[in-house]
């Protein structure tokens, strides 16, 4: 087993980037929609001001909610911080590293996923519920094209933590197993489209109400509450595209970058790649009917099966 890498001032350098620049990727993402569509846009750090604003004022809350209500937020934030430690960023290790790391990744975000809907169900309100049927629903297939995903990773890399996978990757990588880790890439978009509630799976600016997914589960959540739900999705945004850009800008294989200049590369990773793409793909398309997206998910776990396949 590979030795448990401790927080430090190098190691530390991808969760602390992740923790401070999140909110600017979904700045990205919103900018490239309005670039798309002739305007100027939000400012960059919208989801700041969004989330400073939230802080200030106060929580209500409904007689019918408990204590499980009030925890969501809570544990599902601790739950992606953790997971951000697990994630390294342009060729720099992660805060946390060891062999089947990737295993525990998955299952933190299945721990946000879970309080999430826990929280939602118990306000006893029968529209969040049909949220929460429908998040668990995509979930179940969401999470095997994950898995299936990261075994391609795992298999063609030789490694079995996500800091030697991602390190492990290099041009010399692309032009042996390219078609397979081109599958993964495109699996692993479409896992994190779905995660993140994003277009073509669900929308994050719809208001109509029978196709809400991510975003009815939250309606009753208000001030403190609202901003942590709001900083945990940028956070998870940002953690999945890490993984995304890694595979798709192999930073580590520049052996003239210093440890900072890899980090600043690995940000402009995924504020380019990622949050560009997902903005172009929100911008050019419409979200997918409800019986359409498990094609979608069974697909992106098909995907990624063949690349497995591929020797």
């Amino acid at each position: 087993m590979e030795n448990v890498n401790h927080l430090g001032l190098e190691s530390g350098l991808p969760l602390l980037l992740a923790l401070v620049l999140s909110p600017l990727l979904v700045g990205v993402i919103n900018r490239t929609k309005a670039l798309a569509a002739g305007r100027r846009g939000a400012p960059w750090l919208q989801a700041c001001f969004d989330t400073v604003k939230l802080w200030r004022k106060g929580a209500v809350y409904s007689s019918t909610t408990t204590w499980v209500f009030a925890a969501g937020p809570v544990v599902g934030l601790a739950a992606v911080v953790v997971a951000a430690a697990l994630v390294p960023l342009g060729g720099v290790g992660a805060a946390m590293s060891f062999s089947g790391d990737l295993v525990l990744l998955a299952g933190l975000l299945g721990l946000l996923r879970f309080v999430t809907v826990l929280a939602a169900l118990d306000t006893g309100s029968s529209f969040e519920g049909m949220g929460a049927s429908r998040e668990v629903w995509f979930s179940a297939l969401t999470e095997p094209a994950l898995f299936i995903a990261l075994g391609a990773m795992t298999r063609h890399s030789g490694q079995l933590s996500l800091t030697g996978i991602l390190g492990t990757l290099s041009g010399a990588a692309w032009l042996r197993h390219g078609t397979a880790l081109a599958l993964v890439v495109v699996a692993l978009m479409v896992v994190l489209l779905a995660e993140n509630a994003r277009v073509p799976v669900d929308d994050p600016n719809t208001h109509l109400e029978l196709t809400m997914i991510h975003e009815v589960m939250v309606l009753d959540h208000s001030g403190p509450d609202l901003a942590l739900i709001g900083y945990t999705a940028g956070l998870k945004l940002w953690l999945l595209g890490a993984l995304v850009a890694g595979l798709v800008v192999p930073v580590a294989a520049a052996g003239v970058f210093t440890r900072l200049a890899a980090g600043v590369a690995g940000v402009l990773a995924v504020g380019v790649v990622v949050g560009v793409v997902v903005g172009v793909v929100e911008s050019v398309m419409a979200r997918l009917r409800l019986h359409v997206v498990p094609r979608l998910l069974v697909g992106a776990g098909g995907l990624a099966a063949v690349a497995v396949m591929l020797g």
